[in-house]
């Protein structure tokens, strides 16, 4: 079995239409659907994302024994060569405050990563499609709810590709429980100041819904 983990990309879409389940966990109980052979969960619930609950969402997959996980996140493009509504799947990604952890109370250093084998899977699942996807880019995380400035963007683009508020934490929290975490970034904007139009919330759920059936149609196909 394989985790799903969507927020903004696949609001409302059909792939959530499964059997309800709710899974309790030490940080907190997590609403997941349940197919035969992939466990989805919503990371957002219409929390904004410096509210979600990444260690429960992950603590849930590790508590239904799954340890592949696929993040899905919609993100803004730090580069004019990645316009949207397009996809990436990041190879590696930073997060430099706020980064969350299991471990509070003992010493335990991970080294967290996208994992390789999931992702060269989303790229064939991509292929068989026929959607073109960017096979590499770095992610960068913010702390959101607000977008960056322009004086952000112009120093994060020289060291990623992209930016979201999400993924990086769940990466980190999945390889602290050994579970295989991999991503697919939704484009859905230019980060602020990358073109002169000025990024929002509209604009992004707008181009977000043009990348949703793409999205799922790499879904179905890895998860079939």
């Amino acid at each position: 079995m394989i985790g799903i983990i969507a927020g903004t990309s696949l609001f409302e879409s059909s792939i959530f239409n499964g059997n309800k389940k709710t899974v309790e966990t030490p940080f907190g109980s997590v609403e997941a659907v349940m197919l035969d052979n992939a466990m989805l969960i919503d990371r957002h619930h219409g929390l904004p994302p410096h509210r979600i609950n990444h260690r429960a969402n992950v603590f849930a997959f590790k508590a239904m024994k799954v340890d592949e996980v696929v993040g899905i996140a919609s993100c803004g493009s730090l580069k004019k060569s990645i316009p949207p509504p397009c996809i990436v799947v990041p190879n590696d990604f930073m997060q430099l405050t706020g980064i969350p952890t299991f471990f509070d109370d003992e010493i335990k250093h991970v080294t967290p990563s996208f994992n390789e084998q999931i992702r060269h899977r989303l790229i064939r699942a991509s292929g068989k499609t026929g959607l073109k996807v960017h096979e590499k880019g770095v992610y960068i995380q913010t702390t959101g709810p607000r977008l960056e400035t322009k004086a952000e963007v112009k120093f994060l683009k020289d060291y990623a590709d992209v930016v979201g508020m999400t993924i990086a934490s769940e990466a980190t929290l999945a390889s602290e429980l050994e579970l295989k975490y991999a991503a697919i970034c939704s484009v859905d904007n230019y980060a602020h100041g990358v073109v002169k139009e000025v990024p929002t919330y509209e604009k992004i759920l707008e181009n977000a819904k043009r990348n949703r059936s793409r999205i799922e149609m790499i879904i179905k196909e890895l998860i079939r």
